[in-house]
Protein backbone atom coordinates (compact mmCIF):
# COMPACT_ATOMS: atom_id res chain seq x y z
CA UNK A 1 0.00 0.00 0.00
CA UNK A 2 1.33 3.69 -0.96
CA UNK A 3 2.03 6.34 1.16
CA UNK A 4 3.36 9.71 1.17
CA UNK A 5 5.94 10.64 4.40
CA UNK A 6 6.55 14.34 4.60
CA UNK A 7 10.18 16.02 6.14
CA UNK A 8 12.12 18.94 6.03
CA UNK A 9 9.82 21.40 8.40
CA UNK A 10 10.88 23.46 11.12
CA UNK A 11 11.31 26.78 13.47
CA UNK A 12 12.58 29.58 11.19
CA UNK A 13 12.30 33.15 11.67
CA UNK A 14 10.50 35.60 9.62
CA UNK A 15 12.02 35.86 5.85
CA UNK A 16 14.15 32.50 6.31
CA UNK A 17 13.51 29.60 3.53
CA UNK A 18 12.90 25.90 4.05
CA UNK A 19 12.44 23.33 1.28
CA UNK A 20 9.81 20.88 2.30
CA UNK A 21 10.00 17.14 0.73
CA UNK A 22 7.22 14.59 0.27
CA UNK A 23 8.20 11.28 -0.81
CA UNK A 24 6.13 8.32 -1.94
CA UNK A 25 6.31 4.66 -1.16
CA UNK A 26 4.30 1.87 -3.01
CA UNK A 27 3.52 3.98 -6.09
CA UNK A 28 5.25 6.64 -9.00
CA UNK A 29 4.22 9.89 -7.65
CA UNK A 30 4.58 11.16 -11.27
CA UNK A 31 1.67 9.48 -11.94
CA UNK A 32 -0.43 11.70 -10.05
CA UNK A 33 -1.01 15.35 -9.42
CA UNK A 34 0.41 17.11 -6.11
CA UNK A 35 -1.11 19.06 -3.60
CA UNK A 36 0.78 20.88 -0.80
CA UNK A 37 -1.83 21.19 2.76
CA UNK A 38 -1.19 23.43 5.88
CA UNK A 39 -3.05 23.12 9.04
CA UNK A 40 -2.42 26.31 11.08
CA UNK A 41 -3.51 26.03 14.82
CA UNK A 42 -6.99 26.46 15.85
CA UNK A 43 -7.85 26.32 11.40
CA UNK A 44 -9.11 23.86 9.50
CA UNK A 45 -6.51 22.38 6.75
CA UNK A 46 -6.15 24.28 3.76
CA UNK A 47 -4.80 23.56 0.42
CA UNK A 48 -1.88 25.85 -0.56
CA UNK A 49 0.11 25.30 -3.34
CA UNK A 50 -0.72 22.18 -6.09
CA UNK A 51 0.26 20.96 -9.69
CA UNK A 52 -1.87 19.19 -11.80
CA UNK A 53 -0.13 15.41 -13.26
CA UNK A 54 -1.48 16.09 -16.84
CA UNK A 55 -0.58 19.39 -17.89
CA UNK A 56 1.80 21.09 -14.77
CA UNK A 57 -0.59 23.89 -14.51
CA UNK A 58 0.41 25.10 -10.96
CA UNK A 59 -2.14 26.70 -8.93
CA UNK A 60 -1.85 28.25 -4.96
CA UNK A 61 -3.30 30.86 -2.18
CA UNK A 62 -2.75 34.37 -3.20
CA UNK A 63 -1.13 34.89 0.56
CA UNK A 64 1.60 32.05 -1.03
CA UNK A 65 1.97 33.55 -4.43
CA UNK A 66 5.68 34.58 -5.87
CA UNK A 67 7.09 32.73 -2.30
CA UNK A 68 6.32 29.18 -2.74
CA UNK A 69 7.52 27.10 -4.79
CA UNK A 70 6.40 23.26 -6.34
CA UNK A 71 8.69 20.91 -7.83
CA UNK A 72 9.33 17.46 -8.44
CA UNK A 73 12.35 14.93 -8.45
CA UNK A 74 10.89 11.96 -10.66
CA UNK A 75 13.75 10.03 -10.35
CA UNK A 76 13.98 10.26 -6.38
CA UNK A 77 9.54 9.79 -6.22
CA UNK A 78 9.52 13.01 -4.69
CA UNK A 79 7.54 16.54 -4.70
CA UNK A 80 9.51 19.53 -2.68
CA UNK A 81 8.10 22.35 -2.04
CA UNK A 82 10.44 25.36 -1.51
CA UNK A 83 9.11 28.26 0.70
CA UNK A 84 10.90 31.69 0.52
CA UNK A 85 10.37 34.57 2.67
CA UNK A 86 8.26 32.55 5.07
CA UNK A 87 5.85 34.59 7.41
CA UNK A 88 4.90 33.84 11.29
CA UNK A 89 1.08 33.18 9.18
CA UNK A 90 2.75 30.02 7.40
CA UNK A 91 3.36 28.35 10.68
CA UNK A 92 1.79 24.88 10.73
CA UNK A 93 1.76 21.31 10.00
CA UNK A 94 2.25 20.98 6.16
CA UNK A 95 0.79 17.62 4.38
CA UNK A 96 1.23 16.49 0.58
CA UNK A 97 -1.78 14.52 -1.27
CA UNK A 98 -2.08 13.14 -4.47
CA UNK A 99 -4.40 14.21 -7.04
CA UNK A 100 -5.69 12.01 -10.03
CA UNK A 101 -3.70 12.54 -12.74
CA UNK A 102 -6.33 13.98 -14.77
CA UNK A 103 -7.94 16.17 -12.86
CA UNK A 104 -7.10 19.94 -12.38
CA UNK A 105 -5.84 20.73 -9.20
CA UNK A 106 -6.83 24.52 -8.28
CA UNK A 107 -10.18 23.87 -6.53
CA UNK A 108 -8.20 22.05 -4.02
CA UNK A 109 -6.18 25.64 -2.60
CA UNK A 110 -8.09 27.02 0.05
CA UNK A 111 -10.04 23.88 0.84
CA UNK A 112 -9.70 21.06 3.32
CA UNK A 113 -9.94 17.87 1.13
CA UNK A 114 -11.72 16.18 4.00
CA UNK A 115 -12.50 13.19 1.98
CA UNK A 116 -8.94 12.33 1.15
CA UNK A 117 -7.79 9.14 3.06
CA UNK A 118 -3.72 9.45 1.94
CA UNK A 119 -2.58 11.78 4.75
CA UNK A 120 1.04 11.37 6.21
CA UNK A 121 2.54 12.53 9.17
CA UNK A 122 2.77 16.06 8.10
CA UNK A 123 5.68 18.19 8.69
CA UNK A 124 5.59 20.87 11.29
CA UNK A 125 6.65 24.75 10.05
CA UNK A 126 7.15 27.52 12.73
CA UNK A 127 7.45 30.66 11.83
CA UNK A 128 8.86 32.85 14.50
CA UNK A 129 11.67 35.62 15.81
Amino acid sequence: QGQLVESGGGLVQPGESLRLSCVASGFTLAHYGIAWFRQAPGKEREGVSCVTGSDGSLASLDSVKGRFTISRDNAKNTVFLQMDSLKPEDTGVYYCATVPFNVQCAPLIGEAANDYRGWGPGTQVIVSS
